[in-house]
């Protein structure tokens, strides 16, 4: 079965950094694209990036382009993302997605993302 664990959520004040983690089993990560994806109680869901299998292509959304570093471990069939310069508003739920097998570059539509982690909290916070 599929399976999608997000770590490494935590409290940071503003302008800080942090790493999550996204460890996979029950496919074929190698071959698989990959995406990152946050929620917030009041806007809803945002997707934030995808990364395709080989790790040679990526994609940010506006929000986080020059902040956010997608990356991929085949070897470990583990996904990445290193957040810097974090602000109030990146507060949310951060979850790990595997797309649709028939969705298209970028994945960045709800539609898209057939699994999800349950998340893990990211909160800015002074």
């Amino acid at each position: 079965q599929v399976q999608l664990v997000e770590s490494g959520g935590g409290v940071v004040p503003p302008g800080g950094s942090l790493t999550l983690s996204c460890t996979t089993s029950g496919f074929t990560f190698s071959t698989t694209p990959m995406t990152w994806l946050r929620h917030h109680p009041r806007r809803g869901i945002e997707w934030l990036s995808s990364i395709n299998s080989a790790g040679d292509d990526v994609a940010y959304a506006d929000s986080v382009k020059g902040r956010f570093t997608i990356a991929r471990d085949n070897a470990n069939s583990a996904l990445f993302l290193q957040m810097n310069d974090l602000r109030p508003d990146d507060t949310a739920v951060y979850r790990c997605a595997k797309p649709n097998t028939r969705s298209t570059w970028p994945h960045s539509s709800e539609y898209t993302w057939a699994y999800w982690g349950r998340g893990t909290q990211v909160t800015v916070s002074s």
